[in-house]
């Protein structure tokens, strides 16, 4: 099996979205990559899950413009490509800002 490769991506939090909880903004995530059609690593195991961190959990009903999210990915894929494929499927209360392989 190849070796994950990992990407930082900086988002933003406002508007109603704000008031979203940590474990919902995981989950919002995980169906944005998968409605984006993006090949994202899993865990190893009975249950496995997608390989995506956040460096905090940001409190609820704070805004914020520079969170940042990791994941890992089976394949390289341009950063400009998958920004933008995961902008069209995220509310415009969370967008990506930028994308930068680690």
């Amino acid at each position: 099996m190849k070796a994950p490769i990992e990407y930082e991506l900086v988002f933003t939090k406002k508007g109603l979205l704000k008031f979203i909880s940590h474990l919902d903004l995981l989950h919002l995530f995980q169906r944005v990559l998968r409605r984006a059609n993006v090949d994202v690593f899993y865990s190893q195991g009975f249950h496995p899950i997608p390989k995506i961190k956040f460096t905090r959990a940001l409190k609820l009903g704070i805004e914020s413009e520079g969170e940042q999210l990791f994941v890992k990915l089976k394949e390289e894929i341009e950063e400009d490509r998958l920004k933008k494929d995961m902008n069209k499927q995220l509310p415009v209360e969370v967008q990506i800002l930028s994308v930068a392989k680690t």
